[in-house]
């Protein structure tokens, strides 16, 4: 039975290879689990335009364009820019893009990552895009840059820090997405219980993220995200079903519930 409103999944990867053989029977599965719109991330110029094909094929997706903070190439983020100024009607954010101090760790590197994530933080204020983020090991750096840059319109993605270095990016308005790993994340638990209700959103990151580490995850397994954060908070499930589609859409805009198939 289809909730009202929607689920949406807010960070996914559905144009990963994994997903090649099954998208259709993957995405019919989220569908038939109350999912009404799944934000796609890429990590490269290559995924964002397979993004937008997919997203023609699939009225379920909406596509986003970033580079991942491990590519630390210079010429693609500015190919990529041009790339999403040339096509700006077409995205529902930019992103993954962000910080990530887990794998990259050489001051020089994480310099390049300052600098290329200083330039889609600039993309999307120009844009007046959301900005899709990622800030494994990084989350307290992340948020320094964008507050300093002036960004106003963030999601940061399964945020790995503690939770009172996300008090600054709570007060600043930016929304916090949670994905089925939380069954298993003691560090995801506490976030939940610190953080109000009002900036959460729910995400799967499949193909990773999921309540099993060894197998695939999909956008069906957002209600996983939803049933853990209602029991964390000793809420009913529809609340926070309703609040982070709300948050989602606050977020996005109303393109997320627009109805593609017409």
């Amino acid at each position: 039975m289809t909730l009202v409103p929607p689920l949406i999944d807010t960070h996914t990867h559905l144009c990963d290879r994994s997903f090649d053989g099954d998208r259709a029977e993957v995405l019919a599965r989220a569908r038939e689990a109350g999912v009404g719109a799944i934000v796609s991330v890429s990590e490269s110029l290559e995924d964002a335009r397979k993004n937008l094909r997919l997203a023609v094929e699939h009225p379920l997706l909406r596509p986003a364009a970033g580079l991942f903070p491990t590519r630390l190439d210079r010429d693609e983020a500015v190919e990529l820019a041009r790339f999403i100024r040339d096509s700006a009607d077409s995205w529902v954010a930019i992103g993954e893009v962000g910080l990530d101090h887990w794998k990259v760790q050489a001051e020089a590197e994480r310099e390049l990552q300052r600098e290329i994530f200083g330039l889609f933080i600039d993309l999307a204020l120009e844009l007046d895009l959301p900005l899709n983020v990622h800030s494994r090991s990084a989350g307290r750096q992340t948020i320094d840059l964008l507050l300093e840059r002036g960004a106003a319109r963030v999601h940061l993605h399964a945020f790995d820090g503690r939770a009172a270095k996300a008090e600054p990016a709570v007060e600043a308005g930016f929304y916090f997405s949670v994905p089925p790993s939380i069954v298993r994340s003691k560090q995801k638990q506490k976030l939940v219980r610190r953080l109000p209700l009002s900036c959460l959103m729910l995400e799967t990151d499949s193909p990773v993220l999921g309540p099993d580490p060894k197998s695939r995850n999909e956008p069906a397994n957002v209600r996983i995200a939803a049933r853990a954060i209602a029991e964390l908070k000793g809420l009913a499930e529809r609340e926070v079903n309703e609040a982070t589609t709300e948050n989602a859409v606050a977020l996005y805009g109303d393109c997320l519930l627009s109805d593609r198939r017409s």
